[in-house]
């Protein structure tokens, strides 16, 4: 098949929109949701984060309400105490999805605070926009899901997941699934906020009973009900001494050849 002679007008690929947005190019797309962050992150001596997950639909004053409330005071208690660290101006960085809700309040508490925080923003038809409490220079919009659960846990010192619903459930899974499988080098501590609501959502002792998980992964996360709480148990678990690459990266596992 001949081919026809490319038009002397056209423009160079790179600045090619119908090709950049073709098929063909969607490698050049999803390596573009990995560079773009990475060279934010780089730039803004990002170390590392304190992932927040949680509904979207959660209102201040709606019927969860205390979970905004919750999630905003325990941001700006993290980011206080970040920020409180002589090591670095990159720590414990407060990071959500970027939309409402959960996400927004966790945005909030963080400007509460002063400080900075994260937002990987999903490209929805209908639900999510970035919400305007996230610091400028370090929301991102995604159109690819796993690139965007790829940045949650490439820094990810802590996961903090508040009661939430689809989205919610499975972003927690996949970090709990890569905590269970040793997927990553280090450990990341995983806190379910609301022990009412996870308790009643998953019922985590009968996936013990039926011998779907043993009794040891439900040491993978802890429960927790006050943000007071929470901030103690990260300031236990985390190690504050030493300086890391930035960005500081979870690396994946490999098995021994």
């Amino acid at each position: 098949m001949i081919m026809p002679a490319r038009d002397p007008k056209s423009q160079i690929a790179y600045l090619d929109e119908m090709f950049l947005a073709s098929d063909a190019a969607r490698p050049l797309r999803i390596l573009a949701e990995y560079l773009e962050p990475l060279d934010a992150f780089r730039r803004e001596q990002i170390k590392d984060t304190i992932v927040f997950f949680g509904s979207a639909r959660l209102r201040e004053n709606g019927p969860l309400g205390r979970y905004y409330q919750e999630a905003r005071s325990l941001a700006r208690l993290i980011t206080e105490w970040s920020m409180s660290l002589s090591s670095s101006t990159g720590r414990y960085i407060v990071c959500t999805g970027g939309g409402g809700g959960i996400m927004e309040a966790a945005n909030r508490g963080a400007a509460d605070a002063g400080g900075r925080s994260i937002g990987l923003n999903i490209s929805l038809p209908h639900e999510q926009r970035p919400n305007p409490y996230i610091t400028p220079g370090l929301g991102f919009d995604f159109h690819y899901f796993f690139m965007r659960k790829l940045w949650f846990a490439h820094l990810a010192k802590a996961l903090i997941v508040f009661p939430g619903g689809f989205g919610t459930l499975d972003e927690l899974t996949e970090i709990v699934t890569l905590a269970q499988t040793k997927k990553l080098e280090r450990e990341i501590p995983i806190l379910l906020y609301g022990e009412s609501y996870w308790n009643e959502i998953i019922n985590f002792k009968a996936m013990v009973r039926h011998d779907v998980i043993s009794a040891e992964d439900l040491d993978l996360f802890t429960f927790i009900d006050e943000p007071a709480a929470a901030l103690a148990h990260l300031q236990r678990v985390l190690s504050v001494s030493g300086e890391e690459a930035t960005p500081a990266f979870a690396h994946s596992c490999h098995r021994d050849s």
